[in-house]
This record gives C-alpha cells, structure tokens and sequence, in this order.
C-alpha cells in the first residue's frame, strides 16, 4: 500500500504529532511538498502533505486561516504539515481550528525534524510500495501463464480472479458469455453482454468501465485486428491498484496471444475443412475421414445437413457478406460444443453443421432476422447481409455428401427466384410443384408452345385450349371429358386431332402430354 500520514505519524524518526483531522488519517500520501505561498493551490495536484513554517501567512488570524484551509482541502491536499519553533512557537489555535473544522489533518513538526526528513520518507514508501507492486505483478504474470498453459482460458480467468480479488469474464466475438470465474459470477457477466456488444463495435484496442451497485466492472477489448475477437471483463469492488492493473494486463496480453494463435490454427483448420469438403463432394468419404481425422471426425459420424450460401450479383460490393453469418454460426456451435465445417467454396459459402444442432438452428435464425429485416423494409434493403441467400439440404451422411451438395443448390435456385433467404430441400419435396412454374423461361417456354392454340381460337373456329385441359385433366378418358365440355365424344376427338396438327406433336407421348399440361399451368388462363 502507499504511504499513509498514520504510517508518517507512527514513523519512530520523524516524531510528528496530531493536532487535528485524527479521524482521517488513512488517507494515502502521493507526495511531501514544502510552500510558503499564500495560495500554493495553483501547484497542487493533489494527494500532497503540505508542509509550511507560516513564513507569509497571518496563522494567528481566524478568517484568514479559515479561508486558507478550506482552499487547501478543495484542491486534494490530504494533511499539513507545520513547523513549530520557526516563526510560530506552537501551532496557532486559529490554525488549529480551522483544521479540525475543515476535517484536514494537521500534523505538529518538531523543529528537529526537517522537512527533508519527510519527504524521504515519503518517497521511500512510495518507492517500496512500487517495488511490491512490480513484484506482485511479475507474479501475477507468472501464475496467470501457468494457468493459461495448463487449463486455458478458463485457468487463467481464475487466477485473475484470485489476483484482483473480484470475478473476471471471458465473450467471445459475438459478444456471447464463453467463460466465468468464479461461476457465481456467470449471472452479473450476462447482464453486461449489451455493453459487450457496444465495445465490439469500436477498433481494438478499446475499453470501458460499467459502474454498478455491486461493483466496478472494466471491459477491454482482446485481439489485434480491426475488429475484436473476444472481449474481457473484470469486476471488482473498487478501483484497480497498481498490482491488480499489473495483473490485468499480463491477462490481456496473454489473451490477446491466444486468439492471435487460434487465428493461425483456425487458417489451418480451415485449408483441411477445405480438403475434406472437396474429398466429401468426390465421393471420397473414407479420404475424407482419414484428412478430418478427430477435427472433423465427428462431424462425419452423425448426420449433418449441408448449407450453400451466396451474394446475388446485384448486391453491393464491399466488405465480407458472409462474415456474420460465420461468426453466428460459429459462435453458436462452440456454445454447444458442436463440430462446424465453413468453407469458402468459390463465390459461395459452405457450411456443414450437426443435423438438429446448434449450428443448423444459428442458419434457420439468422436466415429468420434477414427475412425480417426485408419486410421492414422492402424497398431500401439493409445492405449485404440482406442479400444473402441460403439453399439448406436435407439430412445426409458422408456417402451421400454430393447428393446434399445438389439439394442445397437446388434449394439454394429456388431461394433465388422467390426471393427468399433461406429455402429446406425438404419444403421443396413436401410443397407442391407448381410454384416453380412461376420461372420466366418456363412461362416463355408455355407461351411459345399453346401460341397456335390461343391463335386458333381466337378465330372463332373452336375451343382446343379448353377442350385440352379437360382431356387431360380427365387422364385421356373421352366420355368423362366430353361429359364436361358438354358436346360429343366425336367432337372431342376431331378437336384433339386438330390439335396434333396445328402443334405437330403426338398426344400418345406421354412427355408431350406432360408438356402441355404444366403449359397450361404456368401461363396465366391456365393458373386462375
């Protein structure tokens, strides 16, 4: 601790004596400065014991020396220190008054200690106390590495717990809560996680302090980069001193090590996912397993869905449109302790996440927030992440990875044409086919075949638009279809025949009647 004007006054060599302000004599002492100005405010920093001999001061004069003390006690100064046996005898009891009215310490000097003497003991203090400081600090720094080494994060939180005698929290980029010491602390780190976030959005380094009733909480930023990869936060009851702060910046660094290394080992990682995807997408699973080994291996034990991601080229360009989406779903993988896979795969993003998981269910919601955010706001868009479009297969395993892969993009195609996020290869078969008609070139290709048709009608020469969907409706049956037309099962036939004659195709292809009718379906008469 710094020196304190109780450890001055039970200092055996200095002899001094208190003659007012006993009761706050455990204030710390940040220096000893001799003046003999009438205002030495203007020079005060504060945390000072002034010393004086009352050179050019009236100490005999109440008013004055009321005004005197009341002025040194606004600017800081925690004691005054007078000199008896100089100009004054004793302390002059106006002096003295206007101490203990104040609250100010008055410490009597005798006239064999000098001020000199004070000042060196004042600074020797100081100096020890730096020197435990340092010293604490460079234990903190070297219990925190072990830790740090031994059990990782969750090690080191512990011990920077213990050393500034508080709790500490680990977030990760997302601003989710990864890790709390002691685990009591875990409900007062959550309620931080709005404040977390606000950090996030400032360039590392960066810092803030949150002031409760319960505590003082400082929150830093952790990593080297534009934007932070984790955030740090420490709680205590009061402000941090030297060898705490010493403590909680070995913590940083140590962190910041940390993440900078996973950055290197997540380059990796991310060159072998890369391998295992295109050995999956070969058809090679059992060279995917051996690559994968136990990073990835147990993502290829259970069944995974398979997730195709791109920016249309409408969107702007700038940035990573795929980085939000990577950091929710990774985020939410680590919390669940999930096996992730995230590709770059071209243009496209490529994701392979648990079947059921956290990380499927990250997709689906991030997924939910743009389709959200689209119909807030349709017209103006909310940038690239708006833009994003999802195509989700159905649930597969290793052998059937590619068969995912063309689910996906399947899913991913009709995501596109409806203007969706996010499209399940599952919807698509438990729907109906005929929204899919809707495409342009499929309505072209409609048009295009029933023109002769509609031409021919609009001669007045007879219906075979609407004679052929009724055949067709009723399978080919000609009494049921005449039956609904209401004419003759001749006429029906004649009107058929004229029909393979104007199209030049055969009814008894089974591909040519399956033509005409989704033809009919996708043009407009033939969908109201």
């Amino acid at each position: 601790m710094p020196p304190t004007l109780a450890s001055l006054v039970h200092h055996s060599a200095l002899k001094l004596t208190v003659r007012a302000g006993e009761e706050h004599l455990d204030a710390p002492v940040r220096w000893a400065h001799a003046s003999e100005l009438t205002d030495p405010v203007p020079y005060m920093e504060g945390g000072e014991l002034l010393m004086i001999t009352a050179l050019k001061l009236d100490a005999e004069d109440p008013e004055a020396m009321r005004r005197y003390v009341k002025r040194l006690a606004a600017a800081g100064v925690v004691g005054l220190g007078f000199a008896v046996g100089v100009h004054y005898k004793d302390i002059p009891e106006a002096l003295v008054q206007a101490a203990a009215d104040e609250g100010l310490p008055l410490l009597e000097v005798p006239r064999r200690t000098p001020f000199l003497a004070i000042s060196k003991a004042v600074s020797a203090a100081i100096a020890a106390d730096q020197y435990r400081a340092v010293t604490a600090g460079f234990a903190a720094q070297r219990e925190l590495t072990k830790q740090a080494l031994s059990d990782g994060p969750e090690g080191l939180l512990g011990a920077l717990a213990g050393q500034v005698d508080g709790w500490a929290a680990l977030y990760d980029a997302s601003g989710a809560l990864v890790a709390t010491a002691p685990e009591w602390a875990s409900r007062r780190a959550a309620r931080l996680t709005t404040d977390v976030e606000r950090l996030r959005d400032r360039a590392a380094p960066a810092s803030a302090v949150v002031a409760g009733a319960e505590d003082r909480v400082e929150l830093h930023s952790i990593g080297t980069g534009r934007r932070p990869r984790a955030a740090l936060a420490v709680g205590t009851a009061s402000t941090l001193g030297t060898a705490e702060r010493y403590a909680l910046h070995s913590a940083i660094a140590l962190l910041t090590l940390t993440t900078e290394r996973n950055r290197s080992l997540q380059a990796a990682e991310a060159r072998i996912g890369s391998a295992v995807l295109r050995m999956l997408l070969a058809g090679e699973p059992d060279h995917a397993r051996t690559v994968a080994g136990d990073l990835y291996g147990g993502l290829l034990d259970a069944p995974f869905r398979l997730v195709v991601a791109e920016v249309p080229a409408s969107a702007p360009e700038g940035g990573d449109p795929f980085a939000a989406l990577t950091e929710a779903v990774e985020s939410a993988a680590a919390r669940a302790g999930e096996a992730l896979l995230v590709v770059p795969y071209g243009e496209r993003l490529v994701l392979l996440v648990v079947d059921g998981g956290a990380g499927a269910a990250a997709c689906v919601s991030y997924a939910q927030t743009l389709e959200a955010a689209r119909s807030d706001a349709p017209e103006q868009g909310t940038g690239d992440e708006s833009a994003l479009l999802l195509g989700l297969s159905a649930p597969a395993g290793p052998i059937a990875a590619a068969t995912a892969y063309k689910q996906a993009d399947q899913a991913l195609s009709v995501a596109r044409r409806r203007g969706r996020a996010m499209v399940e290869h599952e919807d698509l078969a438990a729907g109906s086919v005929l929204p899919l008609l809707a495409d342009d070139a499929v309505r072209a290709f409609a048009d295009g075949l029933l023109r002769p048709l509609y031409e021919h009608d609009a001669t007045g020469r007879g219906d075979l638009i609407a004679s052929l969907r009724a055949w067709l409706s009723r399978h080919g049956q000609w009494d049921a279809a005449a039956a609904d037309l209401g004419v003759h099962r001749h006429t029906l036939r004649y009107r058929m025949r004229r029909v393979e004659e104007i199209l030049g195709r055969s009814l008894d292809d089974p591909d040519v009647r399956m033509e005409l009718w989704l033809s009919l379906k996708a043009t407009s008469s033939g969908t109201e």
